[in-house]
């Protein structure tokens, strides 16, 4: 007696007819696989990476720092044990001010009184910034992510309920994707069949 194995994914369950797959239903299953991994991608680098590494994720409101970074772009800024000329800092232009301005260091006056002391400029701007201490830097930028700030400014406090949104959506596709494997697999079993 000999059996022939029949390949269960080319064939449909009821009349044994090649399967054919919706060139819509691939093109969305793309789309949103896609989709799930740059919203992935977005969520590591602007949340995840930042809070392993004691960072922040800031958006940057102004073209001071034109063109090395736009309005709308996301910068992620991180602590280092030491800044020098080149470097971009995120920094409080006055000492407990919660105000964050983001420019580069473009000089570092040694042994003055009050310590070292760092002279900061926007590329865009003309004049250099007031000079500030070593505690006043929050961070040196370590990458940045452009237009994504737009999104989260134009969001502005519902940003929770976006990222649960985002979140929920994204549970849900995962559990669509899992249950129609599902129903596609018991639907194509084939009991075998020996003559």
């Amino acid at each position: 007696m000999a059996t022939t194995a029949v390949e269960p994914e080319s064939r449909t369950a009821g009349t044994g007819a090649p399967r054919t797959v919706s060139l819509w239903r691939s093109v969305l299953t793309g789309a949103f696989s896609v989709l799930a991994v740059a919203i992935l991608a977005l969520a590591i680098a602007l949340a995840v990476v930042p809070r392993v590494l004691g960072g922040e994720a800031l958006t940057v409101l102004t073209g001071s720092m034109e063109p090395t970074y736009a309005p709308g772009d996301v910068v992620v800024s991180v602590p280092q044990d030491d800044y020098g000329v080149g470097d971009v800092v995120t920094f409080q232009p006055v000492s407990n001010d919660p105000t964050l301005i983001t420019h580069r260091i473009v000089g570092v006056e040694l042994g003055g009184p009050e310590g070292t002391m760092y002279i900061t400029r926007g590329d865009a701007n003309g004049a250099d910034d007031d000079p500030i201490q070593a505690e006043q830097i929050m961070g040196e930028v370590l990458y940045d992510v452009p237009y994504v700030g737009h999104l989260s400014t134009a969001v502005g406090q519902h940003r929770s309920v976006l990222v649960a949104l985002l979140g929920a959506g994204l549970v849900g596709y995962g559990l669509y994707a899992v249950g129609a494997d599902l129903i596609r697999k018991r639907n194509t079993r084939r009991p075998e069949r020996s003559s």
